[in-house]
């Protein structure tokens, strides 16, 4: 019988942002716009590379405000640092990106896609993140907290640039 704690599994966010689908899509565009927003609640982040472009590589580093925290980060004991690549890019409408943590811990290796779909409706967009693959030591609760933390973000983000 395998082991639950090593089972892949996808995590999925949605949040309704009062902003149209292309504004949001912006948000994504540059580096510096995406480090401002993409950091959950008690992280920052900086950008190592960036090229948002389909087939354009990036890599982040998100770190951990509080230094002393007692979990460790997947790639130093204070930041997670990530590199992937842009797989699909539909203005206005879908990003999807794989991405792979920087870690010695096999718990965190692997690929993960993380799709996002931005779709028009009643009082915004419907703004979905689903990550597929999602390595087993990244704890669903975390994760889940982390995913509508950076919705919470993005939203603040575009009602600040209209």
């Amino acid at each position: 019988m395998p082991n639950a704690s090593n089972q892949r599994r996808s995590d999925t966010a949605s949040r309704v942002i009062d902003a149209p689908p292309d504004t949001i899509y912006q948000a994504f565009a540059s580096a510096a716009s995406l480090m401002q927003w993409l950091p959950p609640s008690g992280m920052t982040g900086r950008a190592l590379e960036y090229d948002f472009s389909e087939g354009g590589r990036y890599g982040i580093e998100l770190q951990y405000v509080d230094a002393m925290r007692k979990e460790s980060g997947k790639s130093t004991s204070s930041s997670d640092i990530s590199t992937g690549h842009f797989l699909e890019l539909v203005p206005g409408r879908r990003i999807t990106q794989s991405v792979e943590f920087e870690s010695r811990d096999p718990a965190f290796a692997g690929t993960m896609t993380i799709t996002w779909t931005f779709e028009p409706g009643p009082g915004g967009t419907t703004v979905t993140v689903t990550a597929d693959n999602v390595p087993p030591a990244i704890s669903k609760v975390d994760h889940d907290a982390g995913l509508r933390s950076s919705l919470d973000n993005l939203a603040v983000f575009v009602a600040e640039k209209r």
